[in-house]
């Protein structure tokens, strides 16, 4: 599992079990690049930076990512 101390958690998606449901955290101390960390329940990150982030909840919120579900 990734390492999530110091990073500060934003919202959990699932929540619903217990099975390491994939997380949203900001890491204060990581460069801009790398700011924003989104983990998964098989022990993997991703990291991005709040620009990038912030087009991808756009690209949500606009309908773009609604065929993937």
């Amino acid at each position: 599992m990734t390492d999530i101390s110091g990073l500060e958690p934003v919202a959990t998606f699932c929540g619903n079990c217990k099975c390491g449901c994939p997380q949203l955290f900001v890491d204060p101390n990581a460069p801009d690049e790398r700011r924003i960390v989104l983990t998964d329940d098989f022990g993997q990150h991703a990291q991005m930076s709040a620009d990038q982030f912030s087009s991808l909840v756009d690209d949500a919120k606009s309908g773009k990512l609604d065929a993937i579900t």
